[in-house]
């Protein structure tokens, strides 16, 4: 290696040496049904500042007593507004950091063809025997699912035909796999690009159940992490609002 070569390696270590430490690495607790779009958002912001993204999925509820319990996210994405709200409340976020990242959409999704018509009537029909939904005691689509089903006066009906995911990943995996016909999933699990990626689905009128307003907020273990902070501001920006919105999320 000639000393010009040298010279330039030498400068090549030191520039990587410097944005080695100024990049840091969040943890972020993130509900279910984000986590297509999370998946994606995460790999530009890596990109665009250098800095690392340790994603958890799962249940709000769950996540909820995991919080509660010490676990390290430094960030978290709720599926609902009321938890963030709630962890506020206690002391256990940075002081006005809370916001609506996004707004979800309920789904009504069979893997079949044809199955599910516009309207959802076919769950007033007899030709299914398993309804899948997430747990409305720890996932918010699993709560407006439950609202839905009342709204429509169809609550009694369907009781002995609920198949209960954890979450709203296995509400969908119930769904894809056969092991129920039809099920209440996120909008975003089937959909990109401005329609449905297949089977059939009815997607839910806002108006048969509360909405479902997706808050953000940084959690008391990451507000000394410059990661938490640009993650967050990252997932305020222009260019991850279009990236959710390609998922059937609103804004």
């Amino acid at each position: 290696m000639n000393r010009r070569t040298s010279r330039l390696f030498l400068l090549l270590c030191a520039i990587a040496g410097v944005q080695a430490a100024y990049a840091d690495e969040v943890q972020v607790a993130v509900a279910a049904n984000f986590t297509a779009p999370m998946q994606a958002i995460a790999a530009d912001f890596e990109k665009a500042t250098g800095h690392s993204v340790v994603a958890a999925y799962g249940a709000t509820g769950q996540f909820y007593a995991q919080i509660q319990n010490g676990a390290p996210f430094e960030v978290f994405l709720s599926a609902d507004d009321s938890t963030p709200a709630k962890l506020e409340q206690e002391g256990k976020t940075l002081a006005g950091s809370r916001f609506t990242y996004s707004i979800g959409t309920l789904a009504l999704w069979s893997a079949k063809d044809g199955f599910v018509d516009g309207q959802g009537a076919v769950l007033k029909g007899e030709g299914f025997q398993h309804l899948s939904i997430a747990n409305p005691k720890t996932a918010p689509y699993g709560l407006a699912a439950t609202q839905v089903m009342a709204k429509l006066g169809l609550t009694e009906k369907l009781a002995g035909k609920l198949v209960e995911g954890q979450n709203i990943t296995q509400a969908y995996q119930f769904v894809s796999t056969g092991n129920a016909e039809l099920g209440f999933v996120a909008l975003s699990q089937i959909y990109k690009d401005g329609k449905v990626t297949g089977g059939s689905a009815w997607i839910v009128p806002a108006n048969l159940h509360e909405p479902i307003r997706q808050n953000a907020v940084i959690l008391a273990k990451g507000k000394d992490n410059p990661a938490a902070k640009a993650f967050v501001d990252y997932l305020k920006s222009d260019k991850a609002g279009a990236l959710i919105e390609r998922y059937g999320y609103a804004r």
